[in-house]
């Protein structure tokens, strides 16, 4: 009789340990202020006013332990925290180093959603978890476990420079990011006024200097014609880059954007699946891939996405969640830049040291964070699946 051995399942002689217990946590952040960007000013969107996080803790059989997590900003928080409830008891006696074929797992568990959106975003806070997990166990941070380039990456601030900020804040803002050791600034544009945005990046650009990388982001709001006008008045300014100058889907329109142009242009952060960025890398779209692991499905995602981008010679400047991405940025062969944003500070018992331009991977083992008290006050849903040892 003919048999077949099921790839899809670890031999039992080969497994090291079991996950036991994860308790997924849906946390809704409150924003000190509502947040405005050019989305707002179009009217497709309401300003900010709180970040929906999905949190999973993971706990196996020999007590190791592992943190990760995925967001929303505006709507889809409790989207993701139901798909990750309907797929949870998946993991359960799964062996946490097979991550991969973890991954695979939980994504075919919801397939008939779809591969990427909101379904791997809920994936992806596990596969996050089973990477700190590892790092752990291995005692040392993420970065080293998975082969850093360097101890620090090149840092910009953001959350200084939306549009809801009249321009003498968002200058004030510069000037105390810069002394708290950030190396580049990047503001808000896409202002529905261009002189507004061409007046305010002036002001930046005078007040911080010259040599100070500056980067704007105009949040898909530009159509072409705008896109290229808008990108050469800016030239003059030196910018380290132009990020979502169009439509994240519209590949075509941001390869002649970025061949006409000498400012480096940047995209990618809303795209959710590695697929979707594949697009703009064919199409030679941009000069900065900017890969959101929770967005497109967890750290082993962000991988396969690095090691193609690295093959096409792009930089790299990872969006958001800066306690993962800047793990992922220090493994990139290439100079990558992360992005600073203090919003997330208050989930965290742990920060992230800023000095000289540049952000430095802790000490600590695996991402170096741990929730802190507050953030469980700001609960509004829990599961748990499995018996914690």
């Amino acid at each position: 009789m003919l048999t077949t051995k099921n790839t899809h399942a670890p031999d039992v002689g080969t497994v090291q340990d079991r996950v036991a217990w994860l308790r997924l946590s849906s946390i809704t952040l409150p924003l000190r202020t509502p947040v405005s960007d050019a989305k707002v000013l179009t009217g497709r969107q309401k300003p900010m006013a709180e970040v929906a996080f999905l949190f999973v803790e993971i706990t196996t059989e020999q007590g190791y332990e592992g943190i990760g997590f995925s967001y929303s900003k505006r709507a889809g928080g409790p989207g993701q925290f139901a798909h990750a409830r309907e797929i949870a008891a998946s993991l359960i006696g799964e062996d946490p180093n097979d991550i991969g074929r973890i991954w695979t797992k939980l994504v075919w568990a919801g397939a008939s959603v779809g591969r990427s959106g909101l379904a791997t975003q809920a994936v992806a806070a596990v596969d996050i978890a089973l990477w700190d997990l590892k790092a752990r166990r291995a005692g040392l941070p993420l970065a080293k476990l998975l082969g850093a380039h360097r101890d620090s990456v090149r840092c910009y601030n953001t959350s200084g420079g939306f549009l809801h900020d009249p321009t003498e804040q968002v200058l004030e803002n510069a000037t105390t990011s810069l002394a708290d050791g950030i190396g580049g600034i990047k503001i808000k544009v896409g202002h529905p006024e261009p002189g507004f945005d061409l007046d305010r990046l002036a002001a930046v650009r005078e007040h911080i200097g010259d040599q100070v990388p500056l980067m704007v982001d105009a949040n898909q709001q530009w159509d072409r014609p705008t896109a290229q006008r808008m990108g050469r008045a800016m030239e003059q300014f030196n910018l380290a880059w132009i990020e979502e100058p169009l439509d994240a889907y519209d590949a075509q329109g941001h390869a002649a954007l970025a061949a006409s142009l000498d400012t480096p242009v940047a995209s990618g952060e809303m795209l959710a699946s590695v697929a979707e960025h594949m697009e703009l890398i064919r199409h030679h779209a941009v000069d900065i891939v900017q890969p959101d692991a929770p967005r497109i499905g967890g750290i082993t995602q962000f991988l396969k996405l690095a090691a193609l981008a690295d093959h096409h010679h792009l930089q790299l400047a990872p969006h958001f969640a800066m306690e993962i991405h800047l793990h992922l940025a220090a493994a990139y062969p290439s100079e990558p830049w992360v992005e600073h944003f203090d919003w997330l500070d208050p989930l965290f018992n742990e920060r992230l040291e800023t000095r000289d331009g540049r952000m430095h991977i802790p000490s600590r083992p695996g991402l170096g964070i741990t929730l802190s008290d507050r953030a469980r006050t700001w609960t509004v849903a829990a599961h748990e699946a499995g018996t914690r040892p």
